[in-house]
């Protein structure tokens, strides 16, 4: 097989991808595939070997200042170019750093940036406590009218739980 870059040599180097459910492949001679600075397969992205072969600038003009400046990590030191290399941030403070980057990452991932979960759709909307109230008040004004003051005390204290329920803030994870 032979390189994708110069149609000369033997490729040596078998990058692939998957994209948006696509299998993107480059094969690369040895000779290219250090001009291209490939040398740790594993953690090479094959985004960056194609914008590079599209006449990108390289990452070494872009380190040398050919590029914008490079976020790094006031904590621990990490670099946007270490995130790509490896797939993982350094600290906790990566995430403050590269907060922007991984925003537009994520959102091209995942259609979001917030998690939201899954329920089944069996499962019943979750009901708005306000309407529960709503509900308890007007039961409240029939046993009244009715005189059933033991189903309008129980009421009452229904309603007082509930409002106590909504105006207690509910603690979230981290």
């Amino acid at each position: 097989m032979l390189c994708s870059i110069c149609q000369l040599n033997e490729a040596k180097v078998h990058l692939a991808q998957v994209v948006n459910g696509k299998v993107q492949k480059i094969d690369l001679c040895e000779s290219c595939s250090h001009e291209k600075g490939v040398s740790d397969t594993a953690g090479y992205a094959l985004a960056e070997m194609l914008l590079g072969i599209s006449g990108a600038k390289p990452a070494e003009e872009k380190a040398a200042g050919g590029g914008r400046s490079q976020l790094r990590c006031p904590a621990c030191g990490f670099t946007q170019a270490d995130f790509k290399k490896t797939a993982r941030l350094g600290c906790p403070e990566c995430y403050e750093t590269f907060a922007e980057p991984l925003a537009g990452m994520l959102k091209n991932m995942h259609r979001g940036t917030k998690h939201t979960g899954k329920v089944p759709r069996s499962t019943p909307a979750p009901r708005d406590p306000s309407e529960d109230l709503r509900a308890l008040q007007a039961q409240l004004e029939q046993a009244i009218r009715a005189e059933d003051f033991e189903r309008a005390a129980r009421l009452r204290d229904q309603i007082k739980e509930l409002k106590g329920r909504l105006q207690t803030p509910v603690a979230t994870p981290p």
